[in-house]
């Protein structure tokens, strides 16, 4: 299975990794993302989606304590780098029909069977996310959470 791990590439980063590079309550954490989505973006494998987009832009305008939160322009620009730094990809018909079907058969919420089925259905061999069990392979699409102690950024090679 660690020969499998090596030859993952891409990665579909889930919104709360975004969220940790604007949230310095959890200098750890903030370290860790930032370490993250610099290797993610400097290997041109960083994933999102437009949910975790929008999510994303929710969380650092109104879900941050008041002091923290970033001002209009500022969540904008966010975004904006985002689009220019990851590939993003959109929702569609087909991957709310899947996500329906994951949640149904997974026991998933909605919006984390959302986040699967975009990787899914889109060939993204891995999401990076807190909200699932690490280690878990649901369909082809491993779950790894990069803030649990077993993770390990360099063993996840480049596939390019």
């Amino acid at each position: 299975m660690s020969s499998t791990r090596t030859a993952l590439a891409a990665a579909l980063v889930d919104t709360n990794i975004l969220v940790y590079l604007f949230d310095p309550r959890d200098h750890v954490r903030q370290a860790e993302a930032m370490g993250l989505m610099e290797r993610l973006v400097l290997r041109r494998d960083a994933v999102l989606s437009v949910q975790c987009l929008t999510e994303f832009f929710r969380a650092v305008r109104w879900r941050l304590p008041e002091p923290l939160r970033l001002a209009p322009d500022a969540a904008l620009a966010e975004v904006a780098r985002c689009l220019r730094a990851c590939r993003v990809l959109e929702l569609t018909p087909l991957v709310v029909w899947e996500a329906c079907r994951g949640a149904n058969t997974f026991q998933l919420s909605i919006w984390d069977a959302l986040i699967w089925a975009t990787a899914k259905l889109n060939q993204i061999p891995m999401v990076l996310s807190e909200d699932f069990a690490h280690n878990r392979w649901l369909e082809g699409v491993l779950f790894l959470n990069p803030f649990d102690p077993a993770f390990d950024l360099a063993a996840l090679g480049s596939g390019r």
